[in-house]
């Protein structure tokens, strides 16, 4: 039987005799003895076996010939105390079989050391890294604790379609899904002599029957199951067809966005702040060993700002209050702000860093900058929005009380330009028991970022999809 490697070096049980199988860290041997350092991904320590090479079968020496950085075995042998500093068991290696091997001279990780912009050139073998194993195992760590805090408290997952014809955020930037042969039917249009202002695409005859989009977002459509359930959450991937090359865009992204009724605003400020609580207590909980590398080698300071995260209480601002703080120093920002303009990343980072010194939860938007959805509030300029803030990264979740007014819903709809006829199913929400209401959303990567401490969201997913990047 093989044990994983977290196990065994968690029960430290010594003089038992073990089957191990991973990959090789690193190989070194003296006249006597062959060191392997061995992992299995299983947790960021590796195990250290110990070949004796003057008792050694011939057929591990063969083997042990085989073996440099990258190559795949299976090793029984008895765990003993270890005299090294850093591990409290080693292998004393008996048996071993190498599964593959990784030749030396065209395996890309024989190095310890290498750039994340080399990694993310063959980021089908990335994973193998400490990074990128560490990066691997906090995601599904914090996948866990994401179900595990709305399953706590009463939620019902719900799976959204990825396939819409809404457009939740009324951006635009959407991916279309078609089967309609465009190519095909542009050559056709130009040997039939037909002018390209008279060309006309007719989506009946598309295979939904009309144009259709990769989603932006599930929360529309789990506003439909909140109403009937109460309290539900989506947890899935979205696409944004936005064409931005930065370290904080992705065009393929996980979000997880619950939805409550009988949830006003300060109920919705409430469960975010709990969740982001939550989620940060869970990953110093569940993942310390790797937040102890990514606090040394990637983003020193890491852990005491976690910690200082969850003990510290989140202010609570409108927009209108932090508009006029930022404005007090507005000579320091390279966008300046003013009211009814969006919040950038740079005054976010100052009301969390320099004005306040801890989370923000940021209300009561401009209605033009936020989404048609969003409750309007009574002096009819705002609406019932929220954005939680946190230090060094800014923005980590958006969300507000949803209007439940149809006559409001359907004038903003108009006053948009959206095509009520889009959103007919989205009206009898507050045409029939319609209640308040509210949700949110939070980025799964932008959270993975923050956790980590890696610098470009391109890193902590595992098949980045940006612009110009659709394969490995």
């Amino acid at each position: 039987m093989t044990d994983l490697l977290k196990d065994i070096l968690q029960q430290k049980a010594t003089g038992q005799t073990i089957t191990v199988c991973g990959w090789v860290r690193t190989k070194r041997e003296t006249k006597t003895l062959a060191f392997l350092e061995v992992n299995d991904g299983s947790c960021f320590s590796s195990l250290q076996v110990i070949f004796d090479l003057e008792h050694a079968t011939v057929s591990v020496q063969n083997e042990l010939r085989r073996i440099s950085t990258g190559a795949s075995v299976k090793i029984t042998g008895a765990l003993q105390p270890s005299p090294a500093s850093g591990q409290t068991v080693e292998l004393q290696g008996e048996t071993l079989e190498v599964y593959g091997e990784a030749d030396p001279t065209s395996y890309p990780l024989q190095k310890k050391q290498h750039s994340l912009e080399f990694l993310r050139e063959i980021a089908h073998l990335r994973a193998r890294t400490n990074t990128f194993g560490a990066v691997a195992r906090v995601r599904n760590q914090m996948s866990f604790a994401i179900h595990t805090f709305f399953q706590e408290r009463g939620f019902q997952y719900v799976h959204t379609p990825l396939i819409t014809a809404s457009d939740c955020e009324g951006a635009g930037e959407m991916f279309q899904v078609t089967t309609l042969d465009f190519e095909n039917m542009t050559k056709t249009a130009i040997e039939k002599g037909i002018p390209s202002k008279d060309f006309h695409i007719n989506y009946a005859d598309d295979f939904f029957g009309k144009r259709t989009f990769l989603t932006v977002s599930g929360q529309l459509e789990g506003e439909t199951y909140a109403t009937a359930l109460s309290r539900i959450y989506t947890f899935g991937p979205t696409f944004r067809a936005e064409n931005s090359n930065t370290t904080r865009h992705l065009s393929e992204f996980w979000m997880i966005e619950p939805e409550m009724a009988f949830f006003d605003l300060a109920d919705n400020m409430e469960l975010a702040e709990s969740f982001i609580r939550f989620l940060l207590q869970w990953a110093l909980d569940k993942c310390m060993s790797d937040l102890q590398f990514f606090d040394k080698r990637i983003k020193p300071g890491l852990l005491s700002m976690l910690e200082q995260v969850i003990k510290t209480p989140f202010v609570r601002i409108t927009y209108t209050d932090a508009i006029k703080e930022l404005e007090k120093n507005a000579h320091t920002f390279e966008y300046k702000p003013y009211w009814g303009a969006d919040l950038q990343t740079e005054h976010e980072k100052f009301l969390t860093g320099t004005v306040f010194k801890s989370p923000v939860i940021v209300t009561d938007y401009p209605k033009e900058i936020k989404s048609f959805y969003m409750k309007q509030n009574p002096d009819g300029k705002t609406v019932a929005a929220m954005d939680v803030l946190v230090p060094e990264l800014g923005e980590i979740i958006g969300g507000s009380q949803r209007e439940e007014s149809y006559e409001k819903l359907l004038s903003r709809i108009t006053e948009l330009g959206l095509d009520k006829k889009n959103y007919e199913w989205f009206l009898d929400l507050r045409r029939f028991g319609t209640v308040p209401h509210s949700g949110f959303g939070l980025g799964f990567e932008r959270l993975l970022l923050y956790i980590t401490g890696m610098a470009n969201i391109r890193d902590v997913i595992p098949f980045p999809r940006a612009p110009k990047l659709a394969d490995f």
